[in-house]
């Protein structure tokens, strides 16, 4: 029996997709939620799991980045998927015929270009497989879903219109979650240290944290910060840098990095995608 990769998501869904790409030997297992998702590997339903964390047109994938920290799982690799998206309708519906379009929230403002200039109007679905599958079911020619060609291939559906999205390139970014870290592996791109920090309550603690980053010539792709459990007085901060925390720079920034938090927690180390060296 082969292993499985859990996604949120049905069947066909772009998270179903970045599964066949990334990790095709493994058995996509579908999820309603990221949370889901995360508890399928947590508990051993799945062996690894495929989490959607930012997408370059609409930002970063809302409430994620918290949900990772308290996943109790280790990042082990990252993936992007170019995201075409693409009108799909029961078989011989033509486009001048299409009304309404369904597709999750985060991939409606990704066409609304086309949309508004065909006079189609968006509603939101829970996922763009499962509105795929709607669609497919309900045979109505004056309704379409907003999903993937690996959806209509699924679910039986004419591409009416193909790569509709509004930027040319449209691309969502996965991260790979496991129950076990691994350090040991080394990217021909180079690697990536993700970890969540909390600064002392003290001036200017954010400015000196960061600043061992600089000395140390670390580059730091991401740093983004939320509330924890709601409260305005406690930020949590997720970061990305490019090395490895055997490297010594990398050695000498966190432990600077350290002075200053009270909370210090890497959520992972994984190869660097060569799709980040493509652009």
């Amino acid at each position: 029996m082969s292993q499985k990769i859990a996604f949120q998501g049905e069947l066909g869904a772009y998270g179903h997709e970045a599964c066949a790409t990334a990790r095709p030997d493994h058995t996509p297992l579908p999820c309603a939620t990221f949370d889901d998702a995360i508890v399928a590997v947590r508990d051993g339903a799945a062996e690894l799991g495929m989490i959607a964390v930012e997408n370059s047109t609409y930002g970063r994938v809302a409430d994620v980045h918290s949900l990772l920290p308290s996943s109790k799982l280790h990042i082990v690799d990252e993936t992007f998927v170019r995201v075409h998206i693409n009108l799909l309708a029961p078989r011989g519906a033509q486009l001048d015929q299409i009304t309404q379009a369904f597709g999750h929230p985060v991939i409606l403002p990704q066409c609304a270009g086309f949309l508004r200039e065909h006079g189609i109007k968006g509603h939101t679905s829970s996922d763009n497989a499962r509105a795929a599958r709607e669609v497919a079911s309900s045979g109505d020619p004056t309704v379409a879903a907003l999903a993937s060609e690996l959806a209509a291939d699924i679910y039986g559906l004419d591409i009416v219109a193909k790569h509709i999205e509004d930027h040319a390139r449209n691309t969502t970014r996965f991260l790979i979650m496991a129950r076990e870290p691994d350090y040991s592996r080394r990217g021909d791109v180079g690697m990536m240290t993700s970890f969540v920090f909390r600064v002392r309550n003290i001036p200017a603690a954010l400015y000196k944290a960061m600043g061992g980053f600089a000395t140390n010539g670390i580059n730091m792709t991401k740093l983004e910060s939320y509330m924890v459990d709601g409260h305005f007085t406690a930020t949590q901060f997720y970061a990305e840098i490019e090395g490895h925390p055997d490297d010594h720079n990398v050695q000498r920034a966190m432990e600077e990095l350290s002075y200053f938090t009270d909370h210090l927690h890497v959520m992972g180390v994984y190869p660097a995608a060569r799709r980040r060296h493509e652009e």
